[in-house]
Parts: C-alpha cells; structure tokens; sequence
C-alpha cells in the first residue's frame, strides 16, 4: 500500500516535470513567432500551462537573483523534481528492504 502512494507521488511528479518542460518549449515558439498567440485554443493552452506552474516559480523567482531576461526558475524546479523523486524512490527501497 505504502508503495502504491510512492509510486502514485512519482509519476504526478514525473507528469509536473512534462508540464514544465511543455510549457518553457511553448514560451520559446511564442517568443521566436514560430507558434501565432492569435490562436484562441493556443492562448488557452497557454494560459492553463502558466496557471499551473507560475505558483511553483513563484517561490524560486523570489530567491533567484535577476540575470537580465533569462529565467531559470523552470531549470530550478525541474531540478527540485528530479531530487524529490530520488528521495521517493530511495524511501521506498528503504521500506521495502526494511519489510523483506
């Protein structure tokens, strides 16, 4: 059972990771005019993607200092990811190695 929840916490982590990497691919085309914002379906795309990891950039913007354009709080928090998922599996070994 304490497995499932370790797997369940991985993959929503692993999935938030997509998100993160879709959303700064995204931000890039929009940039460099690869992708046109007048699409109605785009911008709404967009703007869920940026709803859901402006709050998870938030914290890391305000310890960040500013390096002039280039944000790297989606490198920050896909590194925070990684870790957590680390930690996660390497709980998860000490469970199960602890009940065999």
């Amino acid at each position: 059972m304490v497995l499932a929840l370790f797997q369940i916490a991985d993959l929503l982590l692993r999935v938030l990771g997509w998100i993160v990497i879709i959303q700064v691919i995204l931000s890039w085309l929009i940039a460099f005019n690869v992708l046109n914002t007048s699409s109605q379906g785009l911008r709404a795309f967009v703007g869920a993607l940026e709803r859901i990891t402006e709050p998870l950039y938030r914290p890391i913007k305000r310890v960040m200092p500013d390096f002039g354009g280039i944000d790297f709080s989606p490198l920050v928090l896909l590194l925070v990811i990684q870790i957590l998922r680390m930690l996660l599996s390497g709980v998860a070994v000490d469970l199960i190695n602890a009940g065999a």
